[in-house]
């Protein structure tokens, strides 16, 4: 997963006509350690279909401020400049759960792009 250094970094990501999904962490995020393990796996599964980004609330606070993500890990999907789909929420992310949300992110860009 590439990580956004920079909030011009993250403009060009979104800015992609490709489904790229941001997910919003932080190194002290112990339910983005969570999510750590599996992440890659998930990536590789998903790689035909979307981009996924990892923006790092600590290093780019003020795009996570501009994007009003309240809790982490949190992940919000663009396409073309434009927020498809969010999955935002202080809970934990099974594994389950963000390969739902990325299913439910593929069908709106798919409904979005036919």
């Amino acid at each position: 997963m590439d990580k956004i250094s920079s909030p011009a970094e993250f403009q060009v990501a979104i800015q992609s006509p490709r489904l790229t999904v941001a997910v919003f962490k932080a190194d002290w995020c112990g339910d983005c350690k969570f999510i750590d393990p599996f992440m890659p796996e998930v990536e590789r599964n998903y790689a035909d279909k979307l981009t996924l980004v990892e923006v790092d609330v600590e290093a780019v606070g003020e795009v996570s401020q501009e994007q009003n993500i309240l809790g982490i890990p949190s992940f919000v999907a663009y396409s073309d400049g434009r927020e498809l789909v969010r999955f935002v929420n202080k809970l934990r992310k099974s594994r389950q759960e963000i390969e739902d949300f990325l299913n439910r992110a593929s069908e709106v860009y798919r409904s979005i792009h036919k």
